[in-house]
């Protein structure tokens, strides 16, 4: 919510500098700017772990930017863009070296979003290096003469900067679970204790504790579930869990924990009558797309095609059970 606030902002401060003629703004508007790409790099960099601190580490170097940009206002003013280029193209790379590593980084991540805040992140980063190559290119058109065509482009790639921060920050927070989730198993377990046994493992040792988890507790029931919160639970670090499932099985941690999820609701449907939506919150699932999505990945039909294919088979084996008629 910070970020889509400072861009509207910064929307505002632009168009009060190019329509209005408001010298002030063009004070204001470099050191908005140098905001934008911290407060960026704070809404992905968050979903990498639930640890306290894990997104502000040594905070003061993010201060740096507004500061540095603040002092060149002040007195030199012809080293602003350059400047702005190297904080956008910086914050930009540092998040693609933080997307580089897949979507199983982002450990703090709902389990079954952590492909679409992927993305998000990946377009943020280069929407970040986007806006620091159109400032050089506003800063040229301005050394040029050709003011008129630099409003044109600073209106521009604002609109696009707004948009997608705002995009941006919509994913995080949505893909961000509530801090305090309640657990599944009343009353709650105590924590998995980490031993060195397990810390130290095989990948087979690794699976055989994530499925003891998932069967005894049924942790899949718990939509909030995070890479880190099932780390915990497992006492096994988040990055291990994920190797072992990627080796092992060929698939990533959210596919195994929605296969978990997909034959509780296969069991439910064929057993119940409770409708498919309760039956998809019941299983875990936080989306209808995303149930749909995964049930038909892993059952090969859709959770309506699957009831009445059980409802048939169930039809049929009791027509086969029921005694002939003067037996």
């Amino acid at each position: 919510m910070a970020l889509v606030g400072l861009c509207a902002i910064q929307s505002a401060i632009v168009g009060l500098r190019w329509s209005l003629a408001f010298a002030p703004a063009g004070l204001l508007q470099p050191v908005i700017a140098s905001l934008i790409p911290v407060l960026a790099w704070l809404s992905f960099a968050g979903l990498r772990s639930e640890r306290a601190g894990a997104a502000t580490a040594r905070p003061w170097l993010h201060g740096l930017a507004p500061v540095v940009i603040a002092l060149l206002v002040m007195g030199w003013r012809p080293l602003i863009d350059p400047v702005l280029f190297l904080i956008f193209g910086g914050y930009g790379a540092a998040l693609l070296r933080l997307a580089w590593r897949g979507p199983d980084m982002l450990a703090a991540t709902r389990l079954g979003d952590e492909t679409t805040a992927h993305r998000a992140l990946v377009a943020t980063a280069l929407m970040l290096i986007l806006s620091g190559a159109v400032d050089l290119a506003v800063a040229a058109a301005l050394a040029g003469g050709q003011s008129g065509r630099a409003a044109s482009i600073v209106a521009i790639a604002d609109l696009l900067a707004l948009l997608a921060a705002a995009g941006a920050a919509a994913v995080g927070g949505r893909s961000h679970p509530p801090t305090a989730a309640a657990a599944i198993e009343q009353p709650p377990p105590s924590p998995v204790r980490p031993e060195p046994a397990l810390l130290a493992a095989d990948d087979a040792a690794v699976l055989q504790a994530i499925d003891t988890l998932m069967r005894e507790r049924r942790l899949y029931r718990d939509p909030d579930l995070t890479l880190d919160r099932l780390a915990r639970r497992a006492g096994i670090p988040a990055r291990q869990i994920s190797g072992a499932v990627n080796r092992s099985l060929g698939r990533n941690v959210s596919q195994l924990v929605n296969e978990y999820r997909v034959e509780e609701a296969k069991r439910r449907l064929a057993a119940t009558d409770e409708p498919v939506t309760a039956v998809m919150l019941e299983s875990g699932f936080g989306t209808k797309s995303n149930f749909n999505r995964e049930f038909l990945r892993v059952a090969g039909m859709s959770p309506s095609a699957w009831r009445r294919m059980s409802g048939r088979l169930a039809a049929d084996a009791s027509e086969t059970a029921a005694p002939l008629p003067g037996s």
